[in-house]
């Protein structure tokens, strides 16, 4: 049985050729790992990007009990975007599979992120200081497995999680020398 596909356009017309490719190929996505439960693609283009290779972004979210695998790729054509995305997914899922799959059963996963767009005012115009938004659930793991989570979904900046441990919201992040550093807020 093939995955549900969710797919999404935004500042492109989403084709029956395209909307067939798409569902097609990420219906399959439950042969790599039986755990995928949901799948969201999202198409978008950016008129206004600064180089032609990056105005089609195709971003695959895959969900399921004790996964969330997320990858974004750019192109040229949007097709071509969906597909080089997609081929790095199944790469992730075999990593997760190689790591995971066998004998975990704990059903926790990072954090399922759903981007907003921030609103525009009367001239048309976003926002000086918020661009984006983001909402995500945050789901109870330790530092080990916010590691794992961050490289699995290919954040490679920083990372935020809800320590199990310390019952406290902390950010992993990559620091400039490779290693990473924990931060731990205080309220003060």
């Amino acid at each position: 049985m093939a995955t549900q596909v969710d797919v999404q356009a935004r500042n492109i017309r989403l084709t029956d050729r395209i909307k067939k490719h798409v569902e097609g190929r990420a219906g399959k996505l439950d042969h790599y790992l039986p755990v995928i439960e949901e799948t969201f693609v999202e198409l978008t283009h950016h008129k206004s990007a600064r180089n032609a290779n990056d105005r089609n972004v195709a971003q695959i979210t895959v969900r399921g009990k004790g996964l969330l695998l997320r990858t974004e790729e750019r192109a040229d054509e949007i097709l071509t975007a969906f597909d080089s995305a997609l081929e790095k997914l199944q790469r992730q899922m075999e990593r997760y599979k190689g790591k995971h799959y066998h004998g975990r059963g704990d059903g926790r996963s990072a954090a399922e992120a759903v981007e907003e767009e921030a609103p525009a005012d009367e001239t048309g115009e976003l926002p000086p200081l918020i661009a984006k938004r983001k909402q995500f659930r945050i789901l109870p793991m330790n530092e080990l497995e916010a590691l794992e989570q961050m490289n699995l979904l290919g954040h490679d900046n920083f990372f935020i999680f809800y320590n199990a441990e310390t019952g406290k919201i902390n950010v992993l992040y990559r620091r400039r020398d490779g290693s990473y550093g924990l931060i731990e807020p205080e309220i003060g």
